[in-house]
C-alpha cells in the first residue's frame, strides 16, 4: 500500500520516515565528530559526506512536506487530548529539519567555502558574505535542538508503543 489509511503509514511516508532517520543519524555523528576534534572513524568515513546528505536532506524534507500535506486526511488519527503536542511536536521535527541543512548551506557560502555536491560544484569559492555566515552561525545551535527534539519523538513512540499500547510503532513499521 502506497498510500497512509486511517490503519497504519503508507511505504512511501514509511519511506522518507526511515530513510530520513538514518540519514539524520548519520548527520548527527557529526556533533560527535566536534567533540573529539575529528581525530577517529567518524571524521575520516562520515564527515566528507556531511554537505552533500544536508543537501539530499533538504530535497527529501521539501518532498516530504508535499507528500504529508497530499496525505493529511488519510493519516491515522490523533488523540484528541493530546493533538496540540503532536501538532507542535512534529511542527518542530518539519522546521528543524528544514532548518538544518539551510542554514547549513548558509554557512558554507556565506563563510566563501562554496558548495560541492556529490562531486559538483554548485556555488564557487568567494569571500563570503557575513550576513548569511551570521545565519550559517546558528547550524550548530539548531542540531543540539534537532538531536533533543528527535530524542523526545523516540521516547514518544517507545512510550506509545509499551505504555500505552496503541500500535503506534506498528504503523510506521508497515
Amino acid at each position: 500500500m502506497l498510500y497512509d489509511s486511517q490503519e497504519k503509514y503508507g511505504a512511501v511516508s514509511r519511506f522518507f520516515h526511515w530513510a530520513m532517520a538514518v540519514l539524520i543519524f548519520w548527520q548527527m555523528l557529526k556533533l560527535f565528530d566536534r567533540i573529539n576534534e575529528g581525530e577517529h572513524w567518524v571524521g575520516q568515513v562520515l564527515v566528507p559526506w556531511h554537505i552533500s546528505i544536508g543537501v539530499l536532506l533538504l530535497v527529501l524534507i521539501i518532498v516530504r512536506i508535499g507528500w504529508f500535506m497530499s496525505q493529511r486526511a488519510n493519516r491515522p488519527p490523533v488523540d484528541e487530548q493530546l493533538a496540540v503536542f503532536v501538532k507542535v511536536g512534529h511542527g518542530l521535527l518539519y522546521l528543524g529539519m528544514v532548518l538544518m541543512p539551510v542554514t547549513g548551506l548558509a554557512y558554507m557560502v556565506g563563510k566563501g567555502y562554496g558548495l560541492t555536491v556529490f562531486g559538483v560544484q554548485l556555488v564557487a569559492k568567494s569571500d563570503g558574505i557575513a550576513w548569511l555566515a551570521s545565519i550559517g552561525g546558528l547550524h550548530p545551535y539548531i542540531a543540539w535542538t534537532l538531536l533533543v527534539l528527535i530524542a523526545g519523538h523516540i521516547v514518544m513512540a517507545f512510550v506509545h508503543q509499551f505504555i500505552k499500547k496503541d500500535g503506534l510503532l506498528q504503523r510506521m513499521l508497515g
